[in-house]
Formats: C-alpha cells, structure tokens, sequence
C-alpha cells in the first residue's frame, strides 16, 4: 500500500501529514515545498504516496481540535521506522510530557534511559518527523529558556502559550 499524505491550514501554517498503513510518518508544518518533503520520504521509505485526504481526515480533525484548545492528547498512531532506538525512546518520552508542561533535555534523557544523553535528545528533537502530535515544543533548555525550534522560536512559545491557556497568541 502507498503512503498517503494529506495538507491543512492551521495557526502555525499548512500542516503536511504522511501516514503509512502503521501510523503518522511525518507531520511538518511551512517547510517548503510539501512536494519536496514527500519526495524526500518516498525516497527513504522507497514507498510511492498518494493523496489520502478522507483517510487521514481523523487526523485533521484532532489537529483542528488542538489548536481550538479542545485537545490536549492525540489518539494517533505513530511510524517511526528508521529511527534509531535511543531517538524513537526520546520521542516516547518527550510524548509522555504532558500538556501545558515542560521538561529539560536532561530530564528527557534520563526517562529514555540515557542519563548523559541531554545533547542525544537535543538532535532527536531538532530531527523529529513529527511536529507537535510529538510535542518537541515542550523541550526546554536547563535554564528554562525555549531554544530554537527549528528557527521558529516564536511557533514554539505560541504552542506553549496555546497550552497554558493563553488565549489569542497563536500566529
């Protein structure tokens, strides 16, 4: 079966999704071209895609919800296939943060099990396929600053201001 991959509008830009039959492969939010980035991932996975906007529409509409502020868990399965293992167990614990809260790389690393793993994290966020629905937004730095998220800093503390219940702050 191919992949499939739809686009919606949300607060932070046109959302791109890519499912497999397994899960959620990539959720990107203004990264270019959605055609070069689906590109990108047929290549990887050696896979063709195709449009899959009803059957990704469950989805959609939980991101809509989200971003309504009527979501705070996603109830979507996730392929992380071609990760490495230390990476998929950082996503999973950056998953585990919950919402409206914030944790340190450090305090990441330790619950995927590598203690001394804060910078591992630090990539595995910055790397993630998957935006917000793996909520890396909620990774901070050990002074408490946000950092970069992906050179949109401003995207990040709009999702954590979403979160804390800070009406109006979503661009």
């Amino acid at each position: 079966m191919p992949l499939l991959f739809t686009r919606t509008s949300t607060p932070i830009g046109t959302a791109l999704a890519v499912a497999s039959e397994e899960g959620l492969v990539a959720l990107r939010f203004d990264e270019g071209s959605s055609q070069s980035t689906i590109d990108r991932i047929m290549a990887t996975r050696r896979e063709s895609a195709v449009r899959g906007d009803a059957e990704l529409a469950g989805l959609v509409d939980q991101l809509h919800e989200y971003f309504a502020g009527g979501r705070r868990a996603f109830d979507i399965e996730l392929d992380l296939t071609g990760l490495a293992p230390f990476t998929r167990a950082a996503l999973g614990a950056v998953r585990d943060i919950p919402y409206g809260e914030t944790a340190g790389y450090g305090e990441v690393a330790i619950t995927a099990g590598g203690a001394r793993a804060a910078r591992a994290v630090g990539t595995a966020c910055a790397r993630t396929p998957i935006s917000v629905v793996i909520p890396v937004h909620r990774v901070v730095r050990s002074d408490g600053s946000l950092g970069e998220y992906g050179g949109r800093p401003e995207v990040k503390r709009a999702l954590l201001a979403l979160e804390s219940g800070i009406e109006g702050v979503v661009p």
